[in-house]
C-alpha cells in the first residue's frame, strides 16, 4: 500500500506531472501547513482558524512571503519554481494581480514538488522562514 504522509516519487514520476498539477498539490500542502500552524499558535475557533487561513493562503500573501525564501532555493527549486511561475491559469482570483498569483502558483507548484519527493525537512525549513514574522 503507498503511504501517501510518506512519498519518494522517482525523477521520471515528477517530470511528467503538469505545472498546475504540482500546483494544485503543493496549495494542498501549504494550507495544511498554515491550518496546523495556526492551530498550534491558539487559533481554535472555527471562525478564528478559517479567517487567518484565508489571510495566509491568499495569492498576495503568499507572494509576499515567497520573497523570505527566494534567495535560498537551489538551481532544482528555482527550475521548479519557474516552472510553476510560468503554469497558464485559467482564472485570476480578484484580490490579486497577475504576478502575484503567478508567483503563489510557482510556490504551490515547489511545495507539490517537495512533498512529492518527500522532503518535508526542507518544506519545515522553508515555511519556518515564511511565517518567521508572522
Amino acid at each position: 500500500m503507498t503511504d501517501y504522509f510518506d512519498l519518494t516519487a522517482p525523477k521520471e514520476t515528477m517530470d511528467q506531472i503538469s505545472n498546475l498539477g504540482l500546483a494544485h498539490l503543493g496549495d494542498a500542502v501549504y494550507e495544511l501547513m498554515v491550518r496546523s500552524w495556526l492551530c498550534l499558535r491558539g487559533k481554535v475557533t472555527a471562525k478564528g482558524l478559517h479567517k487567518a487561513a484565508v489571510h495566509y493562503v491568499s495569492a498576495p500573501a503568499q507572494a509576499r512571503m515567497t520573497e523570505r525564501i527566494r534567495p535560498l532555493l537551489s538551481e532544482e527549486e528555482l527550475d521548479v519554481f519557474r516552472r510553476g511561475r510560468n503554469a497558464s491559469p485559467h482564472s485570476i482570483p480578484q484580490n490579486a494581480s497577475r504576478g502575484e498569483y503567478q508567483t503563489a502558483t510557482a510556490l504551490e507548484a515547489l511545495f507539490g514538488w517537495l512533498w512529492l519527493r518527500g522532503e518535508k525537512d526542507r518544506l519545515n525549513f522553508l515555511f519556518a522562514l515564511m511565517m518567521e514574522e508572522a
